[in-house]
């Protein structure tokens, strides 16, 4: 993704508008591979501005962050920043809590992280009085080239905040999955969807036993593909039986 041309201009006046420093994690589920995308700023700027962010139609909630560490150096390292998460009231340690139960690893390990910056003129209209920016026209493909990073591991916590080291993307060169995110025996596909391609009628419960079209639940497993699509078929099994129980 390059500079669009609507930033390298408004970066050029001498006066351009408040960077907005916006941030999504995705995290993914290993029951039924269903993905969640958390989105929330730092704070802004511009004073017209205030709780949450609205760009390209999605809402980026306020929430006390601190991320440092995004500069490249002349040695060729890749960064490795690392992002501070306010804990307020225990909220992220209950967050954790939870996905630790349903995603594929503890402490958000393997979870998807993208900083997004644009500026204040190309928000949309609903951030401002009177549902006009009064920086400019909104525009939802304005912004810096987007970063992408893997949360690598949970570096501390503590009743006031959580930190987390990333590694960029860049790093992850001949790697298919981040750490910890690829399971050697659970499909990652939601069941019956466009990248299962299943729609067959014959019907199988989450042990794979034939049942009615009610007890309709794939187990995940390389032999719930195998009861649907046959043994000798071609098998969407959204995962990666020949590794180890984790990739990285």
């Amino acid at each position: 993704m390059t500079i669009t041309t609507a930033v390298r201009e408004e970066l050029a006046t001498l006066n351009p508008s408040s960077i907005i420093e916006l941030y999504e994690v995705t995290t993914c589920t290993r029951i039924h591979g269903v993905c969640e995308v958390y989105r929330f700023h730092a704070g802004v700027n511009a004073k017209q501005i205030t709780g949450h962010v609205v760009w390209a139609g999605n809402i980026y909630y306020a929430w006390p962050v601190e991320a440092e560490g995004f500069e490249y150096t002349g040695n060729g390292a890749m960064p490795r920043p690392k992002i501070r998460i306010a804990n307020v009231d225990g909220t992220i340690t209950a967050v954790l809590l939870e996905l630790a139960a349903f995603s594929y690893s503890a402490d958000l390990a393997g979870a998807r992280v993208v900083r997004i910056r644009t500026l204040a003129r190309f928000l949309d209209a609903t951030n401002f009085e009177g549902n006009t920016n009064p920086f400019g026209t909104p525009d939802p493909t304005a912004s810096l080239p987007e970063e992408v990073y893997f949360v690598d591991r949970k570096s501390g916590e503590t009743s006031e905040l959580v930190e987390f080291e990333m590694v960029s993307i860049l790093d992850l060169a001949g790697v298919r999955a981040p750490k910890r995110q690829t399971i050697n025996n659970i499909c990652q596909w939601r069941y019956r969807s466009a990248e299962c391609s299943y729609t067959g009628n014959n019907h199988f419960d989450e042990n794979d036993n034939p049942t009615n079209e009610a007890g309709d639940v794939c187990g995940k497993r390389l032999t719930s593909c195998e009861a649907r699509f046959g043994e000798n078929g071609s098998l969407p099994f959204g995962s990666f039986p020949g590794i180890g129980q984790y990739a990285f």
